[in-house]
């Protein structure tokens, strides 16, 4: 499908960029701003900020910087083409329509919101999980054929496939899949134990990193 340029600038406008990055990311309102924790970075401090005056964001931690879909595109590994196709395709906007007219429709589900609101937060969590596994992958894998498998290198070899798989879903397929998706993910308790799980592993990190800094 393409999508002229004239139609890639109406997804920048119409795509507020702290309703998107708030579906990734936990923002407090500091002055005319907002900060969080960097989704591009390990860090205790928030050193996100997003201008929703300027609609851009800047990380003073990384560096990282752009507008909603430079966000979009970094976030889930896009190209700025593809992540423009991603917000279009999410927002129903019809490329065949001249710009002035393409409106960025509402998803055809009854709780467009909710259902909006649900999807982001399981992106969020896959994300989280599938980075966590890439990192696994890595920093566990076994040095040597001897050296017996850490269970969290298993766990990345035997989980990394399917969270790659849903969240490419849950990026490239029309709605109807989409929706079925996030509707499986949140009645089974998938993702509601996905997120307890990896705050749990945050937290039990910060402790081990205080008492790394008392030693």
């Amino acid at each position: 499908m393409y999508y002229p340029d004239e139609v890639i600038e109406e997804v920048r406008m119409k795509n507020d960029i702290v309703d998107v990055i708030s579906g990734y990311v936990k923002l407090q309102k500091k002055g005319a701003n907002y900060f969080g924790l960097c989704p591009f970075h390990n860090e205790k401090s928030p050193s996100f900020s997003v201008s929703p005056g300027k609609q851009m964001y800047y990380c003073f931690g990384c560096g990282a910087h752009g507008d909603v879909i430079e966000f979009t595109a970094r976030l889930f590994g896009l190209g700025s083409y593809e992540a423009a196709k991603k917000l279009a395709h999410d927002f129903g906007l019809d490329p065949d329509k001249p710009p002035a007219a393409a409106a960025l429709k509402k998803p055809e589900y009854p709780l467009a919101k909710a259902f909006q609101r649900d999807e982001m937060h399981c992106q969020r969590v896959l994300c989280g999980y599938l980075h966590l596994l890439e990192d696994w992958k890595e920093r566990y894998a076994p040095s040597s054929p001897e050296e017996e498998w850490d269970d969290r290198f298993v766990e990345a070899c035997q989980m990394l496939d399917r969270a790659e798989y849903l969240v490419d879903v849950l990026t490239f397929e029309e709605l109807e899949v989409r929706v079925k998706t996030v509707d499986m993910l949140k009645e089974d308790g998938t993702i509601d134990r996905l997120e307890e799980r990896l705050n749990r592993l945050k937290k039990e990190e910060r402790a081990y990193g205080k008492e790394q800094e008392m030693d």
